[in-house]
């Protein structure tokens, strides 16, 4: 599958627009939109895989440290340690959010709409949320009223939201897209082949809509705002199975793009040099269990370590001693060439339909969601049929309803979304609460100047410096110690 080209970004933080012919090439208009050259059924592959590379893969690139999914080669990295570019702004998810994801959802607004073709402004309200959701959970208040629309002119000082709102918001793009995805269009999604998640199918777009509302919904759980029941009404018309996971696969061509990003090919390669430690030992005992049992999917994300064995390195301190000790990155099941990259699961609804029953305290329907959610992460981890049976027979007489714990669900939703930003959140929520991921310790060699103490722990993300630079009379406090420390909003129980 190669990227789609001909697509509408933004030149600078959120200012300029132009039509490209090549990736990141910017040649056109700047002062106007530029909406006319394509129809619609043109522009949903731009619009799906530029928020692959734009905005899920800038934002996990280096929150896979943050994570510990990823270790690198050498001690002291400022992903893992939190420092440098962190601290200076130059980290950015930002840009690629605003500049080459957002703006071709809204030119698939705008063409929808022209067309006759509400469908296509479902989908572009869709992806346009989840590029809003991602950004809001690594920055808190965001630009959104402001941004491109594909209309208006630039607005090179716009006006921020707050996280609050910003959640109103991506809510209500949802219902209006699951309002909308149905209704009587001119064109059809699959028209041009461009529909590369469903190839045209409006109902598992409906559910990937309701699953990215359970996640928003389930995000709010310190809030007294949060109510199970909507998270679980959600989960409820979101996926069935496997078959609707929203994902990118890759032929392992020639060009990077063609790759999945970690592998050995692909242009985010060096970001996981080994895996860590944290992430290889909570798979040598993902039950939590007295006596360790083996996780199955071990063997088949991480790869054996050239001595022998599974060793991740521990993140921030870099491999110590001999390095063929250690279990390298690439070539596992998340980072070959030809691995699929996640948008959004079937396993995630399912681990999210469990936190919600067991914060409503039905552990029973929580544990058969959780069960659920990992029998679903196993299949599609390609574990072998009677290795999945016999873990997930562990699970039952070692967990099950009476035992099942928040720590359970936790700890595999963690392993099922490797890479994915989602975890980062996941982690906040939970306070990196070592009681909830077992054996969860903060990096070596962490920047103790703005998190001198022990439960200091990486809360969000420095705005960039060109967005600081040009809109700085809008911009939030954006002083490093403060924004690097202080909790998101959905973070803070009211």
């Amino acid at each position: 599958m190669k990227l789609i080209t001909k697509a509408i970004y933004l030149a600078s933080a959120l200012s300029l627009t132009a039509c490209s012919d090549d990736f990141f090439d910017v040649n056109s208009s700047v002062t106007s939109p530029t909406t006319e050259s394509l129809a619609p059924q043109y522009r949903i592959q731009g619009a799906i895989e530029n928020t692959f590379a734009g905005t899920l893969y800038r934002g996990s690139r280096e929150v896979l440290g943050v994570c510990q999914y990823g270790s690198q080669n050498v001690a002291n990295y400022y992903s893992e340690v939190w420092n440098n570019e962190f601290t200076t702004g130059r980290y950015f998810l930002w840009q690629n959010s605003y500049v080459y994801s957002l703006p071709n959802t809204a030119d698939l607004i705008v063409l929808g709409k022209k067309y006759n073709s509400p469908n296509f402004v479902a989908v572009g309200k869709i992806i346009r949320a989840y590029i809003f959701g991602v950004t809001t959970d690594q920055y808190g208040d965001i630009v959104m009223d402001d941004t491109y629309d594909g209309e208006s002119p630039m607005n090179i000082t716009p006006k921020f939201v707050t996280q609050k709102e910003a959640y109103d918001k991506i809510i209500a793009m949802l219902d209006e897209a699951i309002a909308e995805i149905n209704q009587p269009s001119d064109i059809e999604l699959n028209a041009a082949q461009g529909d590369v998640f469903y190839q045209g199918d409006k109902a598992k777009w409906t559910q990937l809509a309701y699953a990215l509302k359970a996640r928003y919904l389930n995000h709010l759980a310190k809030k007294s705002s949060y109510d199970p029941d909507a998270v679980l009404e959600a989960c409820a018309n979101a996926f069935k199975s496997n078959a609707d996971n929203a994902m990118r696969t890759y032929e392992g061509g020639v060009p990077e793009n063609d790759n999945q990003p970690y592998s050995s090919r692909g242009y985010g390669s060096s970001r996981v040099d080994y895996w860590s430690e944290f992430f290889v030992e909570t798979l040598k005992n993902s039950l939590n269990l007295a006596e360790p049992f083996q996780d199955p999917r071990l063997i088949t994300l991480v790869p054996e370590a050239v001595n022998g064995g599974y060793k991740g390195v521990r993140t921030g301190e870099g491999p110590v001693g001999e390095k063929d000790d250690y279990s390298i990155g690439n070539g596992g099941y998340y980072t070959s060439a030809t691995s699929p990259t996640y948008f959004m699961t079937y396993s995630e609804v399912k681990f999210i339909e469990a936190e919600a029953y067991f914060r409503k305290g039905d552990k029973a329907a929580a544990y058969a969601a959780l069960k659920e959610g990992v029998t679903a992460d196993l299949e599609k981890a390609g574990v072998a049929p009677a290795d999945a049976a016999e873990y997930l027979a562990k699970m039952d007489t070692e967990v099950g309803a009476s035992n099942v714990s928040l720590s359970h669900i936790m700890t595999q939703k963690y392993i099922s979304l490797v890479f994915d930003p989602e975890t980062w959140v996941d982690l906040r929520r939970m306070d990196y609460s070592s009681e909830i991921y077992n054996g969860l310790q903060r990096p070596a060699f962490v920047n103790l100047s703005i998190f001198p103490n022990d439960n200091d722990w990486i809360q969000a993300m420095v705005y960039e410096y060109n967005e600081s630079d040009r809109n700085y009379e809008n911009l939030p406090n954006n002083d490093a110690t403060y924004r690097l420390t202080t909790p998101l909003w959905w973070n803070t129980a009211d």
